[in-house]
């Protein structure tokens, strides 16, 4: 890549968290005036289980996937979802699944903290792994900081 022309393909990693509507919206601000396509790609796996045991209920992971994909492309643009932008469900593990797909993107954004790990560390597991093993350049979005309440004013009397 030597000019920003060259990027055609965007990938953004969405798992529901309002950090990956963050990347959404902050990756088509970026693919809209380049004239990219925007990929927002999830997965899903189905949960490890132990020799022996039956998991009851652990079927349709694609299924509540899915919804959680459209839920958040939905979240991020509202009901018309803009024609650059396409959705893509894979299974596997997150990290996995963006490392891969970055081999076929000119950019990887990620939100700086999704549903998985502790609440204090300043990067997830999954932003890591793709800051240190992507095959493209990689952005990590920080979530918007919720609005502060504004101080309410003594009366005058």
């Amino acid at each position: 890549m030597t000019e920003a022309s060259d990027i055609r393909t965007i990938v953004v990693g969405v798992d529901g968290s309002e950090a990956s509507v963050e990347a959404l919206r902050q990756a088509q601000s970026l693919a809209k005036p380049l004239a990219a396509t925007l990929v927002a790609l999830a997965s899903w796996d189905v949960p490890p289980v132990y020799d022996g045991y039956i998991a009851m209920g652990i079927d349709d992971f694609d299924v509540r996937a899915g919804e959680i994909l459209q839920e958040t492309v939905e979240k991020a643009f509202g009901a018309e979802t803009p024609a650059n932008v396409e959705s893509r469900l894979v299974q596997g593990h997150p990290r996995h699944t963006l490392i891969e797909a970055s081999r076929d993107a000119d950019l990887m954004v990620v939100g700086r903290r999704g549903h998985g790990g502790f609440g204090g560390m300043l990067i997830g597991s999954v932003s890591s792994a793709l800051v240190a093993h992507a095959h493209c350049p990689v952005l990590v979005v920080h979530s918007p900081e919720p609005k502060k309440p504004e101080p309410k004013k003594a009366k005058a009397n």
